[in-house]
């Protein structure tokens, strides 16, 4: 083990556009020797790999880690461990190793779970993160229109644990964001027209990719083929 341990750093690295890094972002990126983020599927990129992609350098080497798209805790914590280890791998060296995350690095992020387990092994491990730009403001962004103003109350909800929830809190909230919502988007619809707020609502698809798609009239879209990274914003005033 080298006298001095390496620094792991999380780097938000926004929703797709690559120009959408932080200044400080990009310095601390492009200082890292290793650049690791989540693996891709079937051997393509990742989605955070294929942002920071152009702003690689040559002498950088890249790590891949496995994150399994699954609920199961026991699989996710074997994967936590495994990734955790192969991180440390070039921390004990004195390396400093960036992690990529797209959106921000505190908002839902794979990067928590590995830093979390990183502390429990080794608690002497130096981490900083760095904040970058989230879906919900990207989103509104693309459509051009404010996604809070005044005393409005934001809530955000990650549809596809809490959309049972989402009738009690249409009640009470002024603007209402839906992540992860793709598998529950027939019957999010249906309450939406129950409650004539399809009107109200927008759905951005893969905000600020170059395949990026917005959808501004939901009233005759009762069935949706949407990715996982589809955002929906209903503005309920």
């Amino acid at each position: 083990m080298s006298d001095h341990l390496g620094i792991l750093s999380g780097i938000s690295v926004g929703t797709g556009d690559p120009e959408l890094i932080t200044v400080k972002g990009l310095k601390v990126l492009q200082k890292a020797s290793v650049v690791a983020f989540p693996s891709g599927i079937k051997g393509h990129r990742g989605i955070a790999e294929q942002i920071v992609f152009p702003w690689l350098l040559e002498t950088q080497h890249t790590l891949p880690l496995h994150f399994p798209y699954v609920q199961d805790e026991e699989v996710l914590q074997q994967a936590w461990q495994e990734a955790a280890n192969q991180v440390w791998h070039y921390l004990k060296l004195g390396e400093d190793v960036a992690f990529v995350c797209e959106g921000d690095i505190s908002f839902y992020s794979t990067f928590t779970y590995l830093a979390q387990t990183l502390k429990e092994l080794h608690p002497e491990v130096n981490i900083q993160t760095i904040p970058g730009v989230c879906s919900p403001m990207a989103a509104a962004s693309q459509l051009g229109i404010p996604l809070t103003v005044r005393s409005q109350r934001l809530v955000i909800l990650p549809a596809i644990y809490t959309v049972d929830e989402l009738d009690q809190v249409l009640n009470w909230a002024d603007v209402v964001v839906l992540m992860k919502f793709s598998s529950v988007y027939p019957k999010i619809w249906q309450l939406l027209k129950e409650r004539n707020l399809l009107n109200h609502s927008w759905i951005v698809e893969k905000a600020t990719f170059p395949e990026q798609v917005i959808y501004r009239d939901l009233q005759d879209k009762p069935q949706l083929k949407l990715s996982y990274f589809s955002l929906f914003i209903i503005n309920i005033y």
